[in-house]
């Protein structure tokens, strides 16, 4: 019961503390779960990606799959109700006293200094993963870039094509998975 109320909690404090939405809470969701040793930087990868597969919101999913592997069905519907409830209930409260507020010089003023502390977290969670994607650890970036050289193309004609089209995200993840079926197995 400990962990199930362990694995709540820190997902309750990943929901209330991040900011800007899903993608922008796997920052401090990869942070708070690696320290906690539930996962390592490569499983919570793996955690992203599955996610990422998937439709629907991309938190509550990588927070099952973390919850799952701590403690089975449990553990994920504990760590998903952590990632949702609480995060749910402030913003029906908010939302009501929003619309109030929304116009005041004040809350334009925190909001323009949030947005590129989101950024920030988008990013450092893209160099950390971009880590362990490329074995850096082991590596270094020169050699993990080079002998990785495939992923490295991979991951540039995927920018590219999000960037540059408007092709939808869920058809490079398939392609990704086909492509890696036949050539990484």
């Amino acid at each position: 019961m400990n962990l199930l109320w362990s694995l709540f909690l820190v997902f309750s404090r990943v929901a209330l503390f991040s900011w800007g939405g899903g993608p922008a809470s796997m920052g401090l969701m990869q942070r708070e779960s690696v320290n906690m040793g539930w996962v390592t930087t490569e499983e919570f990868a793996d955690a992203l990606a599955l996610g990422n597969a998937l439709p629907g919101p991309i938190a509550p999913q990588v927070s099952a799959y973390i919850g799952y592997k701590m403690a089975g069905t449990w553990g994920a519907v504990s760590a998903v109700s952590g990632t949702i409830l609480p995060s749910t209930v402030l913003m029906m409260v908010m939302v009501i006293f929003f619309f109030g507020i929304k116009d005041s010089p004040n809350v334009a003023a925190m909001l323009k200094a949030v947005r590129p502390i989101i950024v920030g977290l988008l990013l450092w969670t893209t160099y950390v993963m971009a880590a362990s994607v490329f074995n850096v650890s082991k590596l270094g970036w020169g050699n993990g870039l080079t002998q990785n050289w495939d992923k490295v193309i991979i991951a540039i004609v995927a920018f590219a094509l999000l960037t540059l089209t408007e092709i939808n995200p869920v058809w490079l993840v398939i392609v990704g998975a086909i492509l890696g079926f036949f050539v990484y197995r």
